[in-house]
Parts: structure tokens; sequence; C-alpha cells
């Protein structure tokens, strides 16, 4: 898995990147903070302490939050590189 996307049921930008990372083909992890309270503490610490979503976490520890398609695209190159 290439990142999670940490989300809530409710966040409209979280939809929307959900649905272009599916036609991009690009596989991740969802993680909803509302059933998994533990997660927004993930969040928290990468948004100065808000429970900003969509915030993506990667392999190399690094996070994003709100990312358009071609960041997400864009640091997944570097990944891989």
């Amino acid at each position: 898995m290439s990142f999670t996307m940490y989300t809530t049921p409710w966040c409209g930008y979280c939809h929307r990147l959900k649905s272009q990372l599916d036609r991009e083909g690009i596989a991740y992890e969802i993680v909803d903070i509302e059933q998994q309270p533990e997660a927004a503490a993930v969040v928290e610490s990468a948004n100065n302490g808000n429970q900003t979503v969509p915030t993506l976490v990667y392999a190399d520890g690094t996070a994003q939050t709100n990312p358009s398609v071609a960041q997400v695209k864009a640091k997944l190159e570097a990944l891989s590189a």
C-alpha cells in the first residue's frame, strides 16, 4: 500500500480525492477517524493539532493535507525513484 488516507464520511474533499485516485488506478488505504478515534491523533500530529481531512500519510512517514491528485502522483513518483 502506497499511502493511507485519513478521512470522515461527511468530507466532500475526501470523496472528490477518492474518486480521482480511483479513476487514476492509485491504490490506498482508508481510515475513518470517526470510526477509529486513535487515528485522529495521526491527523492532528500532521496538521498542528487540527483534524483536517483528507490527510494522506506515506510509507516514508511524510504527510499531505488535502492534496490534488497531481500532488499525490508526484509524491508517489518521488517515493518510487
